[in-house]
Order: structure tokens, then sequence, then C-alpha cells
């Protein structure tokens, strides 16, 4: 199993990838210009973590199954597990995960995971297949966090935004001590856009439950730009910690626990089950308008 990251290729933008949490260590363009957060931990050390099986954080860090329960940290475990490079060519690489004794201790389910980093032209498709191998139900919640360079490179000291592809103003959640509470606050986006300030991210993250869509824009206004598409992501979040030369735009399927629930995944907002011997897949691409 490779130690140092997969390199592969578009047709401008090149990515490496690494074994630990098969997670994306760098996105850059033909120039050498990085579009991915480079992982100082000065502000963050994570560059693009994939959360499983729970999104955010749950009460008192743990989590139950059923009558299984165990101590389970924001975002699970994932991102910490080393995966298998399974295939490789020039354009895409495909790492796996499959349960062991080491991860039944804290997730008592037959599982595996595939990510797979694609080129297609000037997009990169990042993709993950969670497969059920258990003869129960798996609750689960699933999540990419990906953070990119703000400014994006060429927009030093220009205004950077989010707009919406549905144009939407979708109502707003914040954490409270880590969990989701009930109350939605009003939107910030206008007509789907949000013109970005760091000052935003004083009370954490920015946490749209519902009716973001399934495609963004985060850029400047007329020039550089990153645009996204989402599949099976119907939640998302942005994110940074304030003042931090980097933006989180996180698509997810699932969140952190409810204020006063149950440990129980399964209870977890936009949680889901996967039935024995089925596939569920997620992915975001995106396209570097520069």
């Amino acid at each position: 199993m490779p130690i140092d990251p997969v390199r592969i290729s578009g047709d401008t933008l090149s990515a490496t990838v690494a074994p630990l949490g098969a997670e994306m260590q760098t996105l850059r363009t033909a120039d050498g210009a990085d579009l991915l957060w480079h992982g100082d931990p000065r502000w963050w050390s994570g560059r693009s973590p994939i959360l499983f099986p729970i999104v955010g954080r749950a009460a008192d860090d743990r989590i139950a199954v059923g009558d299984f329960e165990t101590g389970m940290k924001q975002h699970g475990f994932v991102r910490r597990a080393v995966f298998t490079l399974d295939a490789q060519d020039d354009r895409s690489c495909r790492f796996t995960l499959r349960d062991s004794d080491e991860t039944r201790a804290v997730w008592p389910f037959a599982f595996g995971i595939a990510v797979t980093h694609a080129f297609a032209g000037d997009t990169l498709e990042v993709a993950v297949e969670i497969s059920n191998h258990d003869a129960e139900p798996m609750p689960f919640g699933f999540g990419f966090h990906p953070a990119f360079a703000w400014p994006l490179p060429g927009a030093a000291g220009q205004t950077h935004e989010i707009t919406l592809a549905n144009g939407a103003e979708p109502a707003m959640a914040r954490l409270s001590g880590g969990l989701l509470p009930p109350e939605r606050l009003p939107s910030p986006f206008t007509a789907g856009r949000l013109e970005l300030a760091h000052d935003q991210f004083e009370a954490d993250a920015m946490i749209f439950p519902e009716g973001a869509g399934e495609a963004l824009r985060y850029g400047v206004p007329g020039g550089p730009a990153l645009e996204f598409e989402f599949d099976n992501l119907p939640n998302l979040a942005l994110w940074q910690p304030p003042g931090a030369p980097f933006l989180c735009v996180e698509p997810w399927h699932g969140m952190a626990a409810a204020t006063g629930a149950s440990p129980q995944v399964a209870e977890r907002p936009f949680s889901q089950s996967l039935a024995p011997g089925a596939t569920s897949r997620f992915a975001w691409r995106v396209t570097a308008r520069l």
C-alpha cells in the first residue's frame, strides 16, 4: 500500500490523494496555483475529509445503534482510517476500505467504502460508494468537507460570493454546543446570492438543512470561480475558522445530532438506512473557471 499520495491529472488541473482517509491533499492548476487548502494546523489540519458514519457531533461524543453504544468523535472515524489503493490510471484513482476488527469496535456493521477521484476534461469528480455487507439495515450519515482557497488564485482583494444555481433563499441553522437546534434563522441569501465575509463565521458554520439545491458557484462575480454540482447531497454547510484563508463548501446527507435527541444514529437529522446488500452513491464535481 502506498504511503505517499497518488497523483492524477486532468486537462488543466491535477490532484493528489492520500491513503489516510482517501483524502485529497492538493488540487492545483497547470501553473501550480493551489485551489485546495493545504492543511496548515494553525487554522485547520484538514483538507478534504470524508465524514462517516456521522456528520457533525453527537451529544457527549457517544452514538448508539440499537443496543450497541460507543464513543465517537465529530464527523466519525473514516477520515482517520487507512484505505487501500484499488485502481489507478493517469486521470483517476480508487481507494477502498472494508470493515475490520478495529472498525467493528466502534461501528457494528460489515460495510465497504469506495472513494474515486476522477478527471473528465476540466472537471474533477469525487464519488463515494457505501455498501452494506451486513445482515441488518445500516443507519448512517455521510458528508464531504473540502476546503478551498479564499481568496482564489488571481482574486486577492476581491469580494467572493456563493451563488446558488436554483436562486433560492434557504433558511439557515446554527449549531448550539455542536448540536442542531430546531430553530431556523432567516436566509443570508438574496435571490440565491450570498456575499461572503469572515465575520459571518464567528458563530461557527452556516448550515442549510434544505433548499440549497444541487449546484453552486463560489468565487468573484465576473472573475475567478469554482463551479460545483452535487449528487444525493441535500444539505449544505459553509465554514471556516473566522479569518482563515479558506472556505469549506460542505455537501452532506446527514447532520449533527439534534439538541435533546437520543444517541441513536437512526434518529439523527437526515440520516439514512441502507438495506442489506445495498449500495448508496454520493458525489460532488468541481470545474475551475479561472
